[in-house]
C-alpha cells in the first residue's frame, strides 16, 4: 500500500507557530522530506520543524537549484518526485516541510504539480502554514485589509516599474522576497504619488528578526527571508 504525502507549511520562523495538526503529523511521520539547495544541505524549514519531528525520523534533503533556467529547474523537480514517490511506493507516509504556506511561492508547489503527472492517484494532504507576512502584520499590528479594501501579494523579483503599475490599483500590498530589487523597490516608493505606510522586516520568528517602519533605517542589501507591507493606513 502506497503512503500518504504531507505538504506542510511551518510558519515564518517560530516553532510555535506551526498548527495542532502540522505539529501531530510531524510527530508521527517517520519520513521528513527537507527541501535545499543543491550548494549545500541547509534546511531552515527543518530547523524550525525540528522540536515536533518523531526523534527517529529519517530526513531526507531534497536538492533544489536556485535557477531561473526552466530546463534546470524541470529536471530538478522531476528527479526529486521520483525520489519521493519511491518512498511512498515503499509505504512510507512522508511529510515534506516547507517555510511559510505549502502553496504560497513555495516549492511544494512545484513538487505537487510534478507528482500529479507521473502519479495522478497518489495521496497528499496539504496542511496550511502561516504565512511570513501574517506574522509581521500581527506583530506590527497592521492591518491587511478592510471594508472593501484589497489586498495585493507581490514577488519583489519583478521590475520596479512593474511592481508601481501593480501597486497604483492596489489598496494594500505585500512584496515578499523584497530582497532582489530593494533599492529600485525604495526609490520608487519614495515617489509615490499617494502616501503609503510601509513595514519592512526580515527574519521574522528568528533571533536576527528586524522590523522598522522607516525605509531609511532597511539594510541596502536585504536578506532572502525579507518582506515589505505597505497600506493606505498607518498601523494601530
Amino acid at each position: 500500500m502506497s503512503g500518504h504525502l504531507y505538504g506542510i507549511g511551518v510558519g515564518p520562523g517560530d516553532p510555535e507557530l506551526l498548527t495542532i495538526k502540522a505539529a501531530k503529523v510531524l510527530g508521527r511521520v517517520d519520513l521528513i522530506l527537507a527541501a535545499s539547495s543543491t550548494k549545500n544541505d541547509d534546511s531552515l524549514a527543518l530547523d524550525i520543524a525540528r522540536p515536533h519531528v518523531k526523534p527517529d525520523a529519517r530526513v531526507i534533503r531534497l536538492g533544489f537549484p536556485m535557477s531561473r533556467n526552466e530546463g534546470t529547474l524541470q529536471t530538478a523537480w522531476a528527479e526529486n518526485a521520483r525520489l519521493v514517490l519511491k518512498e511512498l511506493e515503499a509505504g512510507h507516509d512522508a511529510a515534506f516541510i516547507t517555510l511559510g504556506d505549502p502553496l504560497l511561492y513555495s516549492t511544494f508547489a512545484y513538487l505537487l504539480r510534478t507528482l500529479r503527472t507521473l502519479a495522478p492517484e497518489q495521496a497528499v494532504t496539504v496542511i496550511p502554514g502561516i504565512t511570513s507576512f501574517q506574522a509581521v502584520a500581527a506583530a506590527t499590528q497592521t492591518v491587511l485589509a478592510e471594508s472593501a479594501q484589497n489586498l495585493l501579494i507581490l514577488p519583489g523579483i519583478r521590475e520596479a516599474g512593474e511592481l508601481r503599475k501593480s501597486l497604483e490599483g492596489a489598496d494594500n500590498a505585500v512584496i515578499l522576497k523584497a530582497y532582489t530589487n530593494f533599492s529600485a523597490i525604495r526609490e520608487e516608493l519614495r515617489t509615490f504619488p499617494t502616501p503609503t505606510h510601509c513595514v519592512f522586516a526580515s527574519r521574522m520568528g528568528m533571533k536576527e528578526e528586524f522590523i522598522t517602519r522607516s525605509l531609511d533605517e532597511a539594510p541596502d542589501n536585504p536578506t532572502y527571508l525579507s518582506l515589505m507591507l505597505l497600506t493606505k493606513n498607518e498601523s494601530l
